[in-house]
């Protein structure tokens, strides 16, 4: 779902066909459980919703409010809209009775409503409040927490989640004029930065890294991450599907690096007595990692750093026999 910003586009889903291609709902599983962890305007939902048999359900989970509003429109028994973050799959199946599901899509970051609605203040692009969370109803506003954290902590959270190098002389510049006044509008967080930021790559704007990090931060992005795909692999059933479509670097290596330790089980000294039934047996089998193709780059720039991951639960061996 996070996608940068475009002056004058529209919002386009990401990798669409390919990400409901990769749920594999065809034959019995179109009959069963998915969640769409990210709702976003319902475009993987939609998509979903056209695939699955009469006997099929879809779980679909967003915390912006404003999402949940198009979600309502839908009017589908098979669908219901969670007014939450996907960290909370697990209660929240559990709560319906649900133990397993057949494939969960998580289309990870901002979507572009988001981003281009001044009032939100997730980009720099348009003057508006500080607010930054996708939640708006709990948390604390980008401006509470400038307004209230250390300088020290800024920094670290500027350089960790933004992968900014010019952290501390951001830090210093934002303790320095809060001193002064307020910083509540994007604008001038923005100007901040331009003056802390000494040099830049080509085409890219000084605030991009600081404004990244904030957002990520307020929204506890990377920790709902590491959350969520825990909880899917959990309610996923023999064969059932996960695919994580992440934005930027930090999201992605946390994507690999969970599926490949799923995928690779621990293994025992080789000289101990162990039968083949009792080694440790890989959770999930990776399938594959796409991106988008050069056309839809072409038709969407915003998809230009986009990488889906997917990967299939294992069924586990039974003692006395193989597992597929």
């Amino acid at each position: 779902m996070t996608e940068q910003a475009v002056p004058g586009s529209q919002h386009r889903t990401v990798l669409l066909e390919q990400a409901v291609e990769a749920l594999a709902i065809e034959g019995a599983r179109a009959g069963g459980v998915y969640v769409d962890g990210t709702f976003g305007r319902g475009g993987h939902s939609r998509l979903i919703l056209e695939r699955l048999g009469a006997a099929g359900r879809l779980i679909a989970f967003d915390k912006d409010l404003q999402a949940v509003e198009v979600a309502r429109a839908i009017a589908d028994q098979r669908f219901e809209i969670v007014h939450g973050s996907f960290a909370t799959m697990g209660e929240a199946l559990a709560a319906r009775g649900i133990s397993q599901v057949d494939g969960v899509l998580l289309d990870l970051g901002i979507s572009s409503p988001q981003v281009d609605d001044a009032a939100r203040g997730f980009s720099f692009r348009f003057d508006g409040p500080l607010d930054m969370r996708m939640d708006t109803t709990r948390g604390v506003s980008a401006a509470e927490w400038l307004a209230t954290e250390s300088e020290q902590n800024i920094a670290k959270v500027i350089r960790d989640y933004g992968e900014e190098r010019f952290a501390i002389q951001i830090a210093k510049a934002i303790a320095a004029r809060r001193a002064v006044e307020p910083i509540s509008g994007t604008r001038q967080l923005a100007e901040i930065v331009a003056h802390a930021v000494k040099t830049r790559e080509k085409g890219k704007d000084p605030a991009t890294r600081t404004f990244q990090a904030i957002r990520i931060y307020i929204n506890q992005e990377l920790e709902e991450l590491e959350i969520g795909l825990n909880a899917a692999l959990e309610k996923l059933a023999p064969h059932g599907r996960l695919a994580v479509i992440s934005f930027h670097s930090l999201e992605d290596r946390i994507v690999k690096r969970f599926m490949a330790s799923k995928a690779n089980a621990p293994q025992p000294d080789r000289r101990l007595p162990i039968r083949a039934a009792e080694l440790p047996q890989p959770e999930i089998k990776l399938l594959s990692k796409l991106k988008p193709t050069p056309s839809e780059v072409s038709d969407n720039p915003r998809a230009r750093s986009a990488i889906m991951r997917v990967a299939e639960r294992m069924v586990p061996l039974q003692k006395g026999g193989a597992g597929q």
